[in-house]
């Protein structure tokens, strides 16, 4: 909602560092040539000192806006003669005249203090030196509106993926000169953003990430820690060659990883991850905010919605705006955004972001120029590839469905007529199903798009889907499955995708040169995993009566996409995605970190489809006079 304006692991790492060797970004525009850099120890309420970078203009004719970005992911070059090659969230930001501030956050590289992961937002404060995120932005705000020259008093704070969350924590309480804030691939809830997917824990996203970035720093450093050496490009051995996860604390990570030793004491959504979910904490805020997300992210998809969400339905009356964009994590930051994978969208569409939505937001309320006509909600429309405009997200208009699962493989908007009925399939944790056919040591981005024809075809994996399209079909929205299952075990996961097949005359586009043809391609449009043993509540595991049929329902991410006509729909059912997610033993075991190599057995697995058991899904169809 807007007043006031007239209109209604890796990866992470390089998108918060940046390359700094030449002080020009690609372009030929010189960093060094229009900008003086200052190094800074601003002292926090408490006394602690965090280091900041400020790049001013040379020009010294004007008085700027302020730009800043909090990272744990460091602010160098350190070396002060050395210049950052692109200042800013993206290149046109340098050329318009800001003072771009870098700080790293407490207790990371080269600030002073003591860093706590997703550090817990304080509603109480019993003394003026508490601290929390939320103070160490506005403590440096007030310093730097008081003491860098030239700057106009208004301040923008924005940041990509774990910078997003330092930006979302900024604007709680914010100072007054805090006029603008872009959190961007925020995580939001560390447990079901990033590592427990609905209990599921991703596997190679954690463990990648964390054997650097999780190495303690004893002393402020300039310096880095190296990335984990597999000895292998093979993602899926090297993890199924690990065996259970008991075994990483010492033989992979030689006892130095102290989150990981969390990650083993909190496998349930309890106080320690509740603690380290800012979303309810997203009150009293000011500042105009723009989230920014894309479709295809796989670490975030559900930061920037929850995040949108939580500040429309607690800060009525502010302005708040949601991008969506056809991008994986940090996309619209790096690369033109074309394409992902195999999919192409036809258009650079993070030049299109770029120039059209962050910057004016910013030069908006920062510099103080006539108001962009933004909607409430921007976001790309896959299938159809176009750029939609919405007063609300979800759109308000959206009319409900449910696809059901039928017999023979079908999927239809028509409820199952059969009294009894289900599909069985086996489950093995030690073959389990690949979430890719690309070799890959982590989390490889290019599967939110992949071809999952290699997927259809394994005997642990279920299918079903629609005949021909005879019209095109826009689910936008959230998507909700509720399955009926069974397990010979007494432990499994669920893992839902939802599939847009491409007819086998499907050409692939000119002059592309895709790793697979698009004739009969499976794209992955969305997908979650559940871990089954949360079903009733994510604080109180509980097992699976064996054979006995269970109600398993879970919300997978929102949509905007278009299933084309002569396209169809189909939906995948199986209980391994690896290495992705680690392996459920399928024996319920207390905490499945500690489980034993002899806990982990082969089940058997059975998807009902009968008039009372009706598994389903839960769609949101955009109507048809609002389709391209």
């Amino acid at each position: 909602m807007r007043r006031g304006i007239a209109f209604a692991c890796a990866l992470i790492v390089v998108l918060g560092t940046g390359a700094f060797a030449l002080g020009q970004d690609k372009a030929g525009f010189s960093v060094r040539e229009h900008y003086i850099r200052q190094d800074h120890k601003i002292a926090m309420r408490d006394g602690t000192r965090l280091y900041t970078v400020v790049y001013s203009p040379r020009n010294r004719s004007h008085r700027y806006p302020i730009l800043m970005m909090r990272t744990p992911y460091g602010v160098g070059p350190y070396d002060q003669g050395s210049y950052r090659d692109k200042l800013g969230p993206n290149a046109h930001f340098a050329r318009e005249g800001y003072i771009f501030v870098y700080q790293d956050v407490r207790g990371r590289y080269m600030s002073e203090g003591e860093f706590e992961n997703m550090r817990p937002h304080r509603t109480r404060r019993t003394s003026g030196n508490d601290i929390d995120e939320s103070t160490d932005t506005y403590d440096s705000i007030d310093w730097l509106v008081r003491h860098v020259g030239n700057n106009n008093g208004r301040v923008g704070l924005w940041g990509i993926s774990y910078p997003g969350f330092y930006a979302s924590a900024g604007m709680i309480n914010a100072h007054p000169a805090l006029k603008a804030v872009s959190p961007q691939a925020p995580i939001a809830d560390w447990y079901f953003d990033d590592f427990f997917h609905h209990g599921a824990f991703f596997l190679p996203h954690a463990f990648n990430f964390f054997a650097s970035f999780g190495q303690p720093r004893p002393e402020p450093t300039t310096k880095g820690n190296p990335g984990f050496k597999h000895g292998t490009p093979d993602g899926y051995q090297f993890f199924l060659d690990m065996g259970s996860l008991k075994n990483v604390k010492e033989r992979f990570y030689k006892n130095r990883v102290a989150f990981w030793n969390e990650f083993v004491a909190h496998p349930t959504y309890d106080k320690f991850w509740k603690e380290r979910n800012i979303l309810p904490h997203l009150n009293n805020v000011a500042p105009a905010v723009m989230t920014v997300g894309g479709w295809f992210d796989a670490e975030d998809l559900y930061g920037p919605l929850k995040t949108y969400q939580a500040i429309e339905k607690q800060n009525p009356g502010i302005h708040n705006m949601l991008v969506m964009g056809p991008w994986a994590h940090g996309g619209w930051a790096r690369g033109d955004g074309s394409r992902l994978g195999n999919i192409h969208f036809g258009a650079s569409t993070s030049e299109f972001f770029q120039k059209n939505i962050e910057l004016p937001f910013f030069n908006h309320h920062l510099k103080g120029g006539d108001a962009p006509e933004l909607p409430e909600a921007y976001v790309f429309q896959t299938g159809v590839n176009r750029w939609r405009k919405f007063d609300t997200w979800p759109p308000c208009n959206l009319h409900k469905g449910t696809l059901y699962v039928r017999a023979r493989n079908t999927l239809s908007f028509h409820p199952p007529e059969d009294e009894q009925g289900y599909d069985e399939y086996p489950s093995d944790p030690r073959r389990p199903v690949p979430f890719t056919d690309l070799t890959t040591i982590g989390m490889h981005y290019d599967y939110m798009t992949d071809d999952q024809r290699f997927a259809s075809r394994r005997p642990d994996v279920v299918v079903y889907q629609t005949p021909v399209l005879k019209k095109d079909v826009t689910l936008a929205g959230p998507l909700r499955a509720n399955l009926f299952v069974s397990t010979s075990g007494t432990d499994s996961d669920w893992i839902v995708k939802v599939i847009d097949v491409f007819p086998g005359e499907t050409a692939d586009p000119p002059g592309a040169a895709p790793t697979r043809r698009l004739g009969g391609y499976q794209m992955h449009v969305r997908s979650e995993v559940f871990r089954g043993r949360y079903r009733n509540s994510y604080s109180k595991p509980e097992p699976f009566v064996a054979d006995q049929p269970t109600k398993v329902s879970f919300e997978l991410q929102d949509v905007l996409h278009t299933f084309k006509k002569g396209h169809r729909i189909l939906v995948q059912i199986h209980s391994t995605w690896f290495p992705l997610v680690d392996r459920n033993p399928q024996k319920y075991v207390p905490n499945i970190f500690l489980a034993e190599e002899s806990d982990f057995i082969r089940a058997t697995q059975r998807v009902y489809r009968s008039q009372r058991y009706p598994t389903s899904l839960e769609v949101s169809i955009l109507p048809e006079r609002d389709e391209p």
